[in-house]
C-alpha cells in the first residue's frame, strides 16, 4: 500500500532541493521544471560561446569545451531511437499508401517505400 500512495505523490521541484535553495531560486527551480525538452539550452549554450569568442578570445580551450557542450547537446535532441525510426518510416508509408495515392500523388512513393 506503501508503494501505491509514492506512485501517486505528484514530484515537486521545491521538496527535494528547498532546504538549498532561497525564495528566489524556488520559484526559478519551479519555471525551470515547466520547460520541456533542449532547445532552450541549446539557444542558451549558443549565446555563452558568442559571449565567450568575445571577451576571452585567446581561450581557445574553453572554447572547444562549449563548442563540444552544443555538439552534445544538438546530437541528444535529434537523436531517435531505431524503433522510432521504424515507426516513423511506417507512418510515412502509410500517409503515402492511404493518403498520397488515392489523391493521384504518386511522385516519390517508391522512394519512401524503400
Amino acid at each position: 500500500m506503501a508503494a501505491e500512495g509514492k506512485g501517486k505523490r505528484k514530484s515537486s521541484p521545491r521538496g527535494f532541493y528547498s532546504r538549498a535553495l532561497d525564495e528566489a531560486e524556488k520559484l526559478e527551480l519551479e519555471e525551470a521544471s515547466h520547460v520541456e525538452g533542449i532547445d532552450e539550452e541549446i539557444a542558451l549554450r549558443r549565446v555563452k560561446i558568442r559571449e565567450l569568442l568575445e571577451e576571452q578570445p585567446e581561450r581557445i580551450d574553453l572554447h572547444f569545451e562549449a563548442a563540444n557542450i552544443i555538439a552534445r547537446l544538438v546530437r541528444t535532441r535529434y537523436q531517435i531511437t531505431k524503433e522510432q525510426k521504424k515507426s516513423l518510416k511506417e507512418a510515412i508509408q502509410k500517409v503515402l499508401t492511404e493518403v498520397a495515392v488515392p489523391l493521384g500523388v504518386g511522385i516519390g512513393i517508391k522512394a519512401a517505400s524503400k
